[in-house]
Order: C-alpha cells, then structure tokens, then sequence
C-alpha cells in the first residue's frame, strides 16, 4: 500500500475464528483498521493446529478471551460494539441470535455498526455444517483421493469478506447507514471455480492440458512449470530451443537436457514464463 493506510481510524471487533475471518480481519488490519479479536476461553481453533499461521494472522490485534455463553462475560462486549465500526462473525446465524448477537438485535442497539457475517451455506440453508474440505467437494475442486493443497474456500472467503466489508463501510460513510452482508462459503467457493466450471481449467480445457505450451514437464532433475500462451512466447520459445514447433513431445525432449533449476535461470534471462516447481514443506 506505499505506506498508506486508508482504513485508519476505523475499529474491527471480530469473533471469527479458524480461517476465514482471521484471513479477512488480517487483511483489514493490513488496510489500516484497528482490530480487536475476541476468542473463546480455549483460544481460536487455529492456534493448535497452526501455531506460526496463527500468530501471523494474529499480529498487532488486540486479543481478548470471553465466555460469550456466559450472560455476564458477555456484556464485557457490548463496550467493544459501541466502539466498532464493523463486526466480523464466522458463527451459524441461530448460535448468534442465542447470544443476542444477530443482525436486528445489533442493529437496534448500535445503529452505526456494519456486520459481515460469514456462513457456510445461503439462506435458507445457512445453519448448514460444513468446511473448506466439504465447500471445495461440492463446487467439484478436488479430485479424490488426493486432498486440496490450499485451503481455496477459506481463503476465497475471507478476501470477499474483505470487499463486502469495505463496501459497508463505504457506503455508510456516503450516508447510506450501516448494513449487514451475508457470505456464504459455499458461493464464494463457486465464483473462484468459474474458471473450472466454464472449461478453462476442466481436464483437456485450454488451461487444463490441452495446450502444451501451458503445463508440467519433467526434466533432467525436478518439474518446471511452463505458461507459454502469448504467440511471442511461443515464437520466442521454439526460436531459443531450436524446435520447428513447440509441441508436446517436442517440449518433452527439450526439457530433459537441463535441471528444474537449470531451466528457471535460463528462461528468466530470456524474459520467458518458465518456473521449477517447488517442494512447499522444503520453503
């Protein structure tokens, strides 16, 4: 951001926990808010299991631990909401109106505070379980048995829940007055696997094979990842390679001569798309 903060002076108080919400609230906090984290008496269910990513989504919010099932810890929020500007939630949409936490009872009492409210499913489905694994399985984004290598729904969902957040805010500093967004996983899931669903990416798409120019090749020592689509790639490619045409097989043989790593420093000099594919556990 060149140093700017645009979001100075603007308060977050998000109850969210596991991925989404701190990815969102990490971002927001990037942006120039001042975040404050209230987390159960056990802490976010992230911290066990990813200490390091934790910390890192973590990092210069203010963290509180509250009972909010307990009716007197809980008012220790209420002075937190006054003070807010947006209120992030990851919670099911009837656990939160148990806690007096819904919409319209926020709404009533602190008419200046935006919600983002991220849930699994759309209404009238939103009460739903589920989780990154189950979101990516529904949209068709993982090939079994193999399981995802990111966490594409988590984190789809917390970069909407970015941009639903600054159009609230945006919006109410227009006059507009606060409003309440709800993000259903399951949708945001689906919009980052358009590129799936409209055949770019599917098995044989233009993306997804069916272009040799654009894929995975061995070489004499690891994998490199080779996105040549403009025709002057192409063209520059064949031309440095000294292939008559840049297909399939006539790549494959190329691309045995050198090392991944070999391969890298060569098409960097050249100004080509060419990239060794990396162990992520070894970074």
């Amino acid at each position: 951001m060149g140093g700017s903060s645009p979001l100075e002076g603007i308060r977050v108080l998000t109850l969210a926990g596991n991925v989404p919400g701190p990815v969102a609230a990490a971002r927001l906090h990037r942006l120039g808010a001042t975040v404050t984290k209230v987390e159960p008496p056990t802490g976010d269910p992230l911290a066990p299991i990813s200490l390091a990513w934790y910390r890192a989504l973590t990092h210069g919010q203010e963290i509180l631990r509250l009972d909010l099932k307990d009716p007197a810890r809980r008012e220790r929020l209420h002075p937190l909401l006054e003070a807010s500007d947006l209120l992030l939630t990851a919670t099911r949409p009837a656990a939160l109106e148990r806690l007096g936490l819904g919409w319209e009872q926020v709404h009533a009492r602190y008419p200046r505070l935006c919600q983002v409210a991220i849930t699994g499913y759309p209404p009238p489905h939103e009460n739903r379980a589920g989780h990154d694994l189950t979101y990516q399985a529904a949209a068709g984004m993982v090939a079994p048995p193999g399981l995802p290598r990111t966490l594409l729904a988590d984190m789809a969902s917390g970069e909407q829940a970015v941009s639903a957040a600054l159009a609230l805010l945006l919006a109410r500093e227009r006059g507009q007055g606060s409003g309440y967004t709800q993000l259903a996983m399951t949708e945001a899931t689906d919009a980052f696997a358009a590129p799936l669903r409209y055949g770019l990416t599917a098995p044989g798409g233009l993306l997804g094979g069916g272009l040799p120019g654009y894929g995975m090749y061995p070489t004499r020592q690891g994998w490199i990842a080779v996105a040549i689509l403009e025709i002057h790639f192409r063209e520059a490619l064949e031309r440095e390679l000294g292939v008559n045409s840049a297909s399939r097989e006539a790549l494959e043989r190329a691309f045995l001569a050198r090392t991944a790593a070999e391969w890298e420093a060569w098409a960097d000099a050249r100004d080509l798309p060419i990239a060794a594919v990396r162990d992520p556990a070894a970074q």
